[in-house]
């Protein structure tokens, strides 16, 4: 009787050791594609880790957007404390204009550009980003019932 009861508790032991190990497996290997989003006041106080994949959002700085030769379009993302140049190579959504509210997911640059892999703009006049509208409202700049445009 005696054994029975240490065959059972050695097995739920292993069932758990092996369901833990599973686990890690699972949370180390979704670590690297877990991107985490930041306002442009964060990127400024330089509170990211190099080379690491996250989510950039904010409101397109007006008569920011320039588009280059080779297809790549550089405009800046403001939180409005704080300005990031972003580059984007691609096709942009269709609602993508100056005074936008935009989520970009990519990584930075030595010089401090933002490189985005993925740019994401509004559907409609109602909705923003959750990420942005935090972020504006956080920078006392959102505007309640509004859109997150200026007064």
């Amino acid at each position: 009787m005696r054994l029975r009861k240490q065959q059972r508790l050695a097995l739920v032991l292993l069932a758990l050791l092996l369901i833990g190990g599973a686990t890690g497996l699972v949370l180390a290997a979704l670590q690297d594609k877990v991107a985490f989003f930041v306002s442009p006041s964060d990127v400024a106080a330089q509170r990211l880790d190099a080379g690491k994949r996250f989510r950039l959002g904010g409101l397109v700085v007006e008569g920011s957007i320039r588009r280059e030769a080779d297809g790549a379009v550089r405009f800046a993302l403001t939180d409005t404390a704080h300005e990031i140049q972003v580059v984007y190579q691609g096709l942009l959504p269709d609602l993508f204009r100056d005074g936008q509210g935009v989520v970009a997911q990519g990584t930075l640059r030595a010089d401090g550009t933002f490189e985005a892999a993925e740019v994401l703009a509004k559907h409609d006049e109602n909705y923003m980003p959750k990420e942005v509208a935090d972020a504006l409202k956080q920078a006392g700049y959102w505007k309640e019932g509004g859109h997150g445009a200026p007064p």
